[in-house]
């Protein structure tokens, strides 16, 4: 996708304590938002440039805007953690599965 000017957006987005180089039509799956599906959000801008490279300095990647939509939530696969000490006859399993949500993103602003 690109903006009226005609050049390719991209944008470095910060969700759920993590980082995300993200361009228009990208689809991500990020931890859990409190959005229903089919809500719109903005997310926190980094970083955002064109594709010529030019890149935005700080106070414009505050005034940069990328919004994204929620197409679903779901769960991870499930990661299994085994602990054993040895010689003790301790062991013990246990399971997490993360809750995340698929977003798509649909606009990036400068």
């Amino acid at each position: 996708m690109e903006n009226p000017d005609g050049k390719i957006m991209y944008a470095i987005i910060e969700t759920g304590g993590k980082q995300y180089w993200v361009k228009p039509g990208q689809d991500l799956q990020v931890e859990k938002l409190d959005a229903k599906a089919g809500d719109k959000v903005e997310l926190k801008v980094l970083w955002a440039a064109d594709e010529e490279g030019t890149s935005a300095d700080t106070k414009a990647a505050q005034a940069a805007k990328v919004t994204a939509q929620v197409v679903k939530h779901l769960r991870g696969p499930k990661i299994r953690v085994f602990k054993k000490r040895p010689k003790k006859g301790y062991e013990r399993t246990i399971g997490h599965r993360q809750d995340l949500t698929q977003i798509k993103i649909t606009d990036i602003q400068l």
